[in-house]
């Protein structure tokens, strides 16, 4: 079978790792990457000898890309005459200009979750509602709260089934080098239901949700405390178990170390991590109790990088390279590394 040819479109914080993500696949092919100035990313990326082939989505900018020693080989248009489906990880409310172009070229086009859900046929994530994607022309992300929420709620909802589940999110307020935002010395709070909440209930219509979410001056990871009510009775050591068994979720202990958001980021770059990337969420083994039936777990979200795994499943999703979810996760996880880890 022929490898899957794809574009990125947009080569910024999540563009780039989209980018990484799919060229590991071994049942992809990435054309290249798309963007309009000369960023630091993509001076990086030549400096590195262009991994990636870029193209210029304004062409009266090439001339600038190539005075700042970017190769570029082509346009938007010779690109997007080579792939099948396009990754679209430009600035909110852009992927829906850009949508039209990929209509009128009869491709099929993945969203980000900066964009309103009504832009795509189905609202996506690769654990919990996979099947709903298959052959789907355009399909849109949940974002990284709700990525990496989704899959510990979906993880415990397959195996005891969950009722209803209450969160609390600590939430960074910008990434890395976003200093034209600067909360300083503040815990912002948002009105509840936060928009995670109702995500999970839009992926997951069985499960009442409902959530709070704090934004505070950190720049690395988010913290989110869930309150879940199970279906079943279940024990502290079959949960971990569980837990300790799904390859997207990497069960760590206070006691040894990982107490934080900044631990888990310094962590991934003792690895040798690119940027100090983690596909995998964290969830803390301390933190998981019961409180009467419910059961109360936290875990860590490395927003810059948990939703490559489920945007790789929305590829096999759309253009129907598995149908069945255990098969297509189970190829994502093989090609980007990741593996059960056990408890």
């Amino acid at each position: 079978m022929a490898k899957v040819k794809v574009g990125v479109m947009g080569y910024g914080v999540i563009g780039q790792r989209l980018a990484d993500g799919v060229a590991c696949q071994g049942d992809m092919e990435l054309i290249g990457v798309v963007d309009v100035a000369p960023t630091l990313a993509l001076r990086a990326l030549a400096e590195k000898g262009m991994p990636f082939k870029l193209f210029c989505a304004v062409p009266d900018n090439i001339c600038k890309l190539e005075d700042a020693g970017i190769p570029v080989a082509g346009t938007v248009d010779d690109l997007l005459g080579q792939v099948n489906v396009v990754l679209d990880a430009t600035s909110a409310g852009i992927g829906r200009k850009n949508k039209e172009i990929y209509k009128e070229r009869g491709l099929k086009a993945i969203f980000q979750g900066g964009e309103k859900n009504d832009i795509a046929d189905t609202f996506f994530h690769g654990y919990a509602n996979y099947e709903k994607g298959v052959g789907k022309d355009y399909l849109k992300l949940t974002s990284c709260n709700t990525t990496g929420l989704i899959r510990a709620v979906d993880c415990l909802d397959r195996a005891v089934g969950v009722e209803r589940v209450a969160i609390t999110i600590i939430r960074r307020c910008a990434d890395p080098g976003d200093t034209q935002r600067g909360l300083v010395d503040v815990a912002l709070v948002e009105p509840v239901p936060n928009h995670q909440a109702v995500d999970l209930m839009t992926i997951m219509p069985h499960i009442d949700a409902t959530g709070v979410l704090v934004h505070v001056p950190t720049t690395h990871g988010h913290i989110i405390s869930v309150v879940a009510t199970p279906k079943k009775s279940i024990s502290k050591e079959e949960i971990l178990h569980i837990f300790g068994q799904h390859p997207r979720i990497r069960v760590v202990k206070i006691k040894d170390g990982f107490d934080s958001n900044a631990a888990m980021f310094r962590y991934a770059r003792d690895l040798g991590n690119p940027r100090g990337d983690m596909y995998e969420i964290a969830l803390f083994e301390e933190t998981v109790a019961f409180s009467g039936d419910n059961i109360l777990f936290s875990i860590n979200i490395p927003q810059e990088a948990v939703v490559i795994p489920e945007s790789v499943d929305a590829i096999r999703a759309c253009m129907e390279m598995q149908t069945a979810r255990e098969e297509a996760v189970s190829l994502t996880n093989k090609y980007l590394g990741l593996k059960a880890r056990g408890n």
